[in-house]
């Protein structure tokens, strides 16, 4: 159900083409936690008639239904993955053990993969990125993106400066209420710099004293007994005084190989990042992005003002492209980056983001939890880490089980000493292996939900997360927005998630 769910918030905005792999029929129990399934499609293969309901959502999204199960659709090679660009693994005990070959094979073939696990009260979902998986578009806080450079300003902007601030005692009261905020600060940045060694107020106690002089500059015998725009500039004060600095992201693509020496099959991404990080070492900033605030001024000043940051930011990808088409010659690429590639990069320089993937937290007798996830358990009270212990605990109970999960043995009871609840946590123990005393008290009321449930998916849980999982999925797709690194629990009982890298 938690795949289903994940499908239809991919349908609905859109996804293009998806493939269901199935090889069970309807049954009874699915008509009763499956909302894309009728009382007529009992019996019927459960890909065909899932991927029937789903496609009525958007008649332009492609749905496959394979009437399969997964070890028959992968049994001639995992090589029939390589035509989609995502993987979506749900959990069950039929696909277990086809888990790490998949994970294997994606992780070779720098295929993301997402393994989704829903039961009774309780879910997780863990993703599988490639190794190096860069992000342009993050969409930042778009108050964090102001860079205004006014302690590096360039001749045009100095120039239109001056020429609204040289007769500025003069101006009228409401000229002098409509001077941008960003020309009132350049004007008393240089006052101040005349009395300060040349030196713009740098440190927090500076930058109150250069407040409080700018603010005091600000007429008072106006009929508003103020200036908005003087408001405005005091306000800015704090966080648009600052050099500009390379970002701890930024300072990690540039230190990584590929952006040192990238090759004739480099992914695009590594050339502007080589291109940008030139820039960066010719100028000490990065490229201007040239978008401006909304500020109190006269329309013909701003648009003028919104020109010249735009002008700028425009030569700064100029230069940056030039530098990206110089190395596309010397190293005789075919297919030149797209000139808005190289601009969107150039914008959110700051904000990029560079994600090392990790492989998937798999269970076997091999694998033990981290160290570091165990004293998180213990030195958070309220870590929901146990709830990822716990299903890595279920994963590896079927592992033992040789594919044979613990709510379906029915020789085991459902009350007292529940046998199914004492192997699962022996299995905890196994992968605890320390501090099991400790922690084993935090997993327990989680197994034993596992157990109540008898292998039953909730709606509403599998609902909410498969929600989770579309975003996310949506987030890898487009390569906009930064996704979870790497794994994502919900408890089902307090409404709470977290995501923890494991």
């Amino acid at each position: 159900v938690v795949g289903v769910e994940a499908l239809k918030n991919l349908i609905l905005p859109g996804i293009g083409s998806y493939t269901i792999v199935d090889g069970n029929t309807v049954a009874e129990q699915d008509l009763g936690i499956n909302f894309f399934l009728t009382d007529e499609s009992l019996g019927r293969s459960r890909a065909e008639e899932t991927c029937r309901y789903l496609t009525e959502l958007n008649p332009d999204v492609n749905g496959y239904p394979v009437q399969q199960s997964l070890h028959g659709f992968l049994q001639n090679g995992l090589h029939v993955l390589n035509k989609y660009n995502l993987v979506l693994f749900v959990a069950s005990k039929q696909n277990y053990l086809s888990l790490e070959s998949i994970s294997l094979y994606c992780a070779k073939k720098a295929l993301p993969l997402f393994y989704v696990h829903s039961l009774g009260l309780f879910s997780h979902f863990s993703s599988q990125l490639p190794d190096v998986f860069p992000i342009v578009d993050t969409h930042p806080d778009p108050t964090s993106t102001q860079d205004l450079r006014l302690l590096e300003p360039w001749p045009e902007l100095l120039t239109f400066a001056k020429s609204k601030t040289d007769d500025f005692d003069t101006l009228s009261n409401h000229d002098h209420g409509h001077v941008p905020y960003l020309l009132l600060l350049l004007r008393y940045l240089d006052d101040w710099k005349e009395s300060h060694d040349g030196n713009p107020p740098m440190e927090y106690r500076q930058k109150k004293e250069f407040k409080n002089f700018v603010e005091g500059k600000a007429r008072t015998d106006n009929p508003e007994g103020g200036e908005e725009n003087f408001d405005e500039a005091a306000a800015a004060i704090l966080k648009s005084l600052n050099k500009p600095s390379l970002p701890s992201g930024l300072r990690q693509i540039f230190e990584d190989p590929n952006t040192k020496e990238p090759q004739k099959d480099s992914a695009n991404f590594w050339l502007v990042a080589n291109a940008i990080q030139e820039f960066h070492h010719t100028h000490g900033s990065l490229p201007l992005p040239g978008a401006l605030p909304d500020m109190k001024a006269q329309s013909q000043d701003y648009i003028q003002l919104q020109n010249i940051y735009k002008t700028k930011a425009r030569k700064d990808v100029d230069e940056v492209t030039k530098s990206v088409r110089s190395m596309e010659a010397d190293l005789q690429r075919q297919i030149p980056v797209d000139a808005k590639e190289i601009e969107s990069f150039c914008k959110g320089a700051a904000f990029v983001k560079l994600i090392k993937g990790k492989p998937l937290p798999i269970s076997n007798p091999h694998t033990k939890i981290p160290q570091e996830a165990l004293n998180s358990i213990l030195d958070d009270e309220d870590s929901l880490l146990p709830i990822f212990v716990a299903f890595q605990a279920y994963d590896y109970w079927c592992h033992q089980q040789f594919n044979t999960a613990p709510e379906e043995d029915p020789s085991h009871p459902t009350s007292g000493e529940n046998p199914k609840l004492e192997s699962l946590k022996q299995s905890a123990t196994q992968l605890i292996d320390q501090h099991a005393d400790e922690i084993m008290p935090k997993i327990e009321p989680i197994l034993k939900e596992f157990v109540r449930a008898d292998g039953a998916e909730l709606h509403n849980i599998s609902a909410l997360t498969g929600g989770m999982v579309a975003q996310e999925v949506i987030k890898v797709l487009t390569k906009q927005y930064i996704p979870i690194d790497n794994t994502c629990v919900f408890d089902g009982i307090a409404s709470k998630s977290a995501v923890f890298r494991v």
